[in-house]
Formats: C-alpha cells, structure tokens, sequence
C-alpha cells in the first residue's frame, strides 16, 4: 500500500538519536534547549516543545487562559484535538463555516460568532496554506480575543514572507511522522507574547515554577506551584531527531512543492474533479495534496483507490459530527461549506519521498477511475 504520508528518516537522523541515546540525558535536557532554539528560527517566535500536537493545542488554550465560561471560536475542518483542547478547560466551542476555496477558517463567520465571551479565535492551516490572520485579528479586536493558529500542517510556510509561527498569539505545531518533519511524537507552541511563552513553560513542567516565589526561597531545592499544570516534555531523544530532521525543512519543502505542481499539472482538466487553490501572497509548506471529487463519487473513488493500493485519506470529518459533541448538542448543517468540502475531499499521497513513478501511478489510476 502506497501511504498518503509517511516519514523521511536518514542516516543523520539515526547518528543524532543514537547520540542521544548514549549521553546523561533521556528525558528533558540539553538537546531540548537545542530543538526549541531551533524551531524559533523556523517558526519566527520563541517556542516551547512538548509531546504532540494534541497537548500543544491543550497547552495553548491553558495558556490563553481558557476556562468554563469561556468561548472558543473555531473551524469544524480539522482533527478533533483543536476543538476538544478547548471543550477539556470547560469552554463553549462555537464553530464557524470554512471558505469554499481554501477550508480555512472564513473571517466573516467568525465575526458573525463572536460574543462578549469568546476568549480565543482557534485558525487551521489547513494542507499547509496558512489562514488569513490578518484577517481574523482584525475582526478580533471587538472581543479582545486571542489568536491561535494550529499550524500543524504548515511549519515551513509563509505569508508575506512570515513565518506561521510569528502570525498568531499562540500556534501550535505537531511532529507526528506523516507532517512536515518528525520527532516520532512530538509537538510545540510558539507564541510572539513572552507572558504566555511563560506560562506554557510552567504548564507543560506540572505546573512548578522557579522564579518569582510567592514565599521565601529556602534553597536550591525550591519550587512552587502557582497554577497546575501536566507533564508534557519532550524528551531529549526525539529533541534530537527533531533537530537533525530540521536541517532537512527546506528540501521537504521544496520536494512537497514540485509534487503537488506535478499533480497540478497532470490532473488540469480532470472531469469532476476540483484542484486546491491558494492565497497568491502564501508560500505553503504543501502537507496535503486535498482534490474535491464531484458528482457524489467521492466514496466510490476512495475505495477504488484504496483497493489499487494507493492510500488516500479524507480530512476531515466535520468536528462537530463526532459523537461527543452530538451528546453536547451541536448538529448537523451548522457549517454547509465545510459539508460540502467533507462530502467531496480526498487528500491524494504526498509526502518527501514520494517518487515520480509512484506519484505517476496515483494519477494514471484517478484518471482511469473517472474515466480520463
């Protein structure tokens, strides 16, 4: 089975982790320091790792202080972890539609959403092509809301010539092994305000503190905690795949951007099938390949896809039709271009080392499907 994305791992990657493996430090150390360094030259903000990108939305909404009462604007074009990140710290999760071209969070509907209570406006770099946070902070202002970009697709792109990680209040990454770059599991906030970098370090170390007491200092041996928090660290070991894997973003990059201009090409004029588009002034880091399948043929599509080998994947289901939500009582028809997108997406193979000749047989095989 051809995956649809899978990791690229080298003889430096393996050098590094073996290192790592054989100094003083296991869990959190010096290699951490290193990667967090590393990633602020990439993200364009300081940033704190922890250890994927579900605990990196939670630990971004701790961070924003986001509590019961609260609202939490976000798409319903994502995995479930950018919404329940927020429903676990007792906010209220409005969803807002999606832009037909993009699936990106559409500012218009957020700004219909907001209220007195919202806390955060939580944005997806959906297949890598950053959201228009210009935008959406704009239509902020009027709440105070924080921004929040969950960029786990989209490490490695631009708008503008910024990094994603400079763009929000808050963005979350995540290194899981079918993203951009990998840490086997592995994730991290970046964040442009130095009062919520640090507290998304006291929240990701259980909470302790070691400045700034609240009583005497009685030693060397003294902490405190003012706020609990969970033992998110990353360790050193994958801090240490993270940094040799780093070395490699703008080769993923690069590689991921003449696939997908291959697709572009060899799938132009495709009958009932929609190709992605994007913003002209974005540079993305182009994680998914997502086409739109027409004519209600999307299943049929996928299956046959999947039974000539060729692993496709449909992202996302909408959020809000998961079960735990339907029990808090959203349903469905909220968001009806998210819907249509859902009903159509089809995210062909893409990933580094992905070849020509096997990018070649997804295509000869999409075309025979709808008869091209």
């Amino acid at each position: 089975m051809l995956p649809y994305g899978r990791q690229s791992i080298d003889a430096a990657d393996v050098e590094a982790v073996v290192a790592a493996l054989g100094s003083d430090w296991l869990t959190t150390g010096p290699r951490v320091a290193g990667f967090e360094a590393d990633l602020e030259k990439v993200a364009g903000a300081p940033c704190v790792t922890v250890t994927n990108g579900t605990t990196a939305l939670h630990a971004a909404y701790a961070a924003a202080g986001v509590t019961r009462g609260d609202e939490v604007v976000t798409t319903p074009m994502t995995f479930v972890a950018t919404a329940s990140g927020a429903a676990m710290l007792g906010a209220k999760v409005i969803f807002a539609d999606v832009e037909d071209e993009s699936a990106n969070l559409d500012p218009a509907a957020v700004e219909a959403a907001l209220t007195e209570r919202t806390r955060v406006i939580a944005a997806v770099d959906y297949a890598g092509v950053p959201a228009d946070y210009d935008r959406l902070r704009k239509v902020g202002e009027s709440s105070g809301a924080l921004i929040l970009g969950d960029a786990a697709h989209s490490i490695g792109s631009l708008d503008r010539g910024r990094p994603v990680g400079s763009l929000a209040d808050l963005t979350t990454f995540s290194f899981f092994p079918t993203k951009n770059f990998t840490t086997g599991e592995g994730g991290a906030v970046a964040s442009i305000r130095p009062e919520l970098v640090k507290r998304l370090r006291a929240f990701r170390t259980v909470g302790v503190v070691r400045e700034d007491f609240r009583n005497p200092d009685e030693g060397a041996w003294w902490y405190e905690v003012p706020e609990f928090g969970l033992n998110y660290r990353l360790p050193d070991v994958l801090a240490a795949l993270g940094s040799a894997q780093l070395r490699r973003l703008g080769a993923f990059k690069e590689r991921r951007r003449q696939l997908s201009a291959r697709y572009d090409e060899l799938l132009a004029g495709v009958p009932g099938l929609r190709l992605p588009t994007q913003r002209p002034e974005v540079d993305p880091m182009r994680h998914l390949y997502p086409v739109r399948v027409l004519d209600g043929r999307r299943r049929e599509v996928f299956d046959r896809m999947r039974e000539a080998g060729i692993g496709v994947q449909v992202n996302y289901i909408p959020v809000y039709w998961h079960p735990v939500f339907e029990d808090l009582g959203y349903r469905r028809g909220m968001c009806p271009n998210a819907e249509a997108f859902y009903a159509e997406e089809l995210s062909l193979p893409l990933f580094a080392d992905l070849s020509d000749d096997d990018q070649d047989r997804v295509v000869e095989t999409l075309r025979g499907i709808l008869g091209s």
